[in-house]
């Protein structure tokens, strides 16, 4: 059997903020604001680059991501 992998909303949003290199302004709890573009991430944390020098960031200290450019993430075939 093969198991199925669902894509979270938040997947859709990171990977399209990460595949569109899109520059984020990204609020962390603490109250810090972090700005950079997102190389990756995973279940927990977030790589963001900023002038070739990256941080990781635990997921659970990330309050806010906003994009520097609208973004949209509904069309054809989007969560329906």
């Amino acid at each position: 059997m093969t198991a199925q992998r669902t894509l979270s909303i938040q997947d859709v949003f990171l990977e399209h903020l990460r595949d569109g290199r899109m520059e984020v302004m990204m609020f962390l709890v603490s109250g810090i604001r972090l700005l950079g573009r997102i190389r990756r991430f995973d279940n927990f944390t977030v790589e963001l680059v900023r002038v070739g020098r990256s941080q990781i960031i635990y997921k659970h200290a990330i309050s806010a991501i906003n994009p520097v450019e609208p973004v949209q993430l509904t069309g054809p075939g989007s969560f329906e």
